[in-house]
């Protein structure tokens, strides 16, 4: 069993920009994504703010070098995994045994709506090439046939922290040296679906959102993808890898299907095992990417947990859904990304409109951008429905 794996690369699409490098001047110069709905048809355009990629399909798929027809989620997938790629100096992507680890929860799920306006009206009417790739297995397929992976293709849909347990399961493939390389991350595009789900819950903002803030009342739903290069030592030796995935771990509360146990005891035990992985004490850590939704639930449950394994010394923290909103799927493949790239440039991201102190808690979120910090460990928080906790340490050696 091979022992490390390192991050050798990372792409981003979000509603803060169309590749890694947007991404990270939108940080810079404060400008979150969130806003009124563009490209998303539905009944709540004028209700509730969401973070969708600054583009129609016509332009992501050209991006892609997809057609127009395939899902949204898909073209996301594919445009921040070529991105991954490119910038981790592999080269040819034939020359190796390659894995592709994608995580999302709707699938092609946008097509599948347009296809049953239409034929819902009239059962006669309705194109089936907008259904054929309904189920979230598809996306996976269909971006890694483009990509020419053939080596290993899986999809992973754990709600909210489905993009970080790709990241798990690929790291595992690498060390038990049935592949060299894995593409792992995860997308998910914004339907009228999850949006009117959000809404039944009741944890939809009507602002902008506002995680780990007093005053916050529930999250903003955006889009994206990202995904990190997965390699193995011998690979790593002969590139410049930005980090290595030192810990992981996956936890269950097993307290509600979609809240989190209030003493957040399945946030402890993910980011306790993490750690333990990593072989890291809590002090080690210098920054951590929350989960961080802004739902009330949520906030104090991660906080509750993060009280209870750091205190009393607090690293650096912020949740960066405050710019690109609840990404599901991808929100743990997007921050990956932003968490890997934290390690390599020292960056510590600001925790957007955060304004009043959490009555529960000892600590605050960071406020300002800042880069060149030594931070040599990072922790990535990614917990979903069901209980589903995961969290990734990042470490500079």
């Amino acid at each position: 069993m091979i022992e490390k794996v390192w991050i050798a690369g990372g792409g981003v699409i979000s509603g803060i920009g169309l590749n890694l490098r947007e991404c990270l001047q939108a940080f810079r110069q404060m400008e979150p994504g969130m806003g009124a709905m563009k490209y998303l048809s539905s009944v709540h355009r004028n209700t509730f703010p969401v973070a969708e990629v600054k583009a129609d399909n016509d332009t992501l798929a050209e991006m892609a070098g997809l057609p127009e027809h395939i899902s949204r989620t898909a073209l996301l997938s594919l445009i921040a995994a070529k991105e991954a790629w490119q910038s981790s100096g592999l080269g040819d992507i034939s020359a190796y045994r390659v894995g592709f680890v994608s995580g999302n929860t709707v699938g092609g799920m946008d097509k599948t709506e347009d296809f049953f306006a239409d034929y819902l009206a009239d059962n006669r009417k309705g194109r089936l090439r907008q259904v054929v790739h309904h189920e979230c297995g598809s996306i996976s397929e269909i971006v890694a046939d483009a990509l020419g992976i053939r080596h290993h293709v899986s999809t992973i849909s754990t709600a909210c922290s489905s993009g970080a347990n790709a990241l798990m399961y690929g790291a595992r493939l690498i060390r038990n040296n049935i592949v060299d390389v894995v593409i792992a991350g995860g997308t998910d595009s914004l339907t009228r679906f999850t949006l009117n789900g959000f809404n039944t819950l009741m944890i939809l903002d009507q602002q902008a959102c506002r995680p780990f803030d007093e005053t916050r009342t529930g999250l903003n739903l955006g889009e994206g993808a990202g995904y990190v290069v997965l390699v193995s030592d011998s690979l790593a030796a002969q590139l410049q890898p930005w980090c290595r995935l030192s810990g992981f771990a996956n936890a269950n509360d097993a307290y509600h299907q979609t809240a989190s146990s209030p003493d957040g005891t399945g946030n402890y035990l993910a980011m306790k095992g993490a750690l333990d992985m990593s072989g890291l004490q809590p002090q080690q850590i210098g920054y951590i990417n929350l989960h961080g939704t802004g739902t009330g639930n949520n906030d104090v449950s991660e906080g509750i947990a993060i009280n209870r394994l750091f205190a009393p010394h607090f690293p650096a923290m912020s949740s960066t859904k405050s710019f690109t909103g609840h990404t599901l799927g991808a929100s743990g493949g997007i921050e990956a990304v932003f968490s890997a790239i934290s390690v390599k440039e020292g960056i510590i991201y600001p925790n957007a409109r955060f304004e009043h102190q959490m009555k529960e808690l000892p600590f605050a979120p960071a406020t300002t951008y800042s880069e060149g910090n030594e931070l040599l460990h990072v922790m990535s928080n990614s917990f979903g429905f069901g209980g589903n906790c995961s969290s990734l340490v990042f470490s500079s050696f």
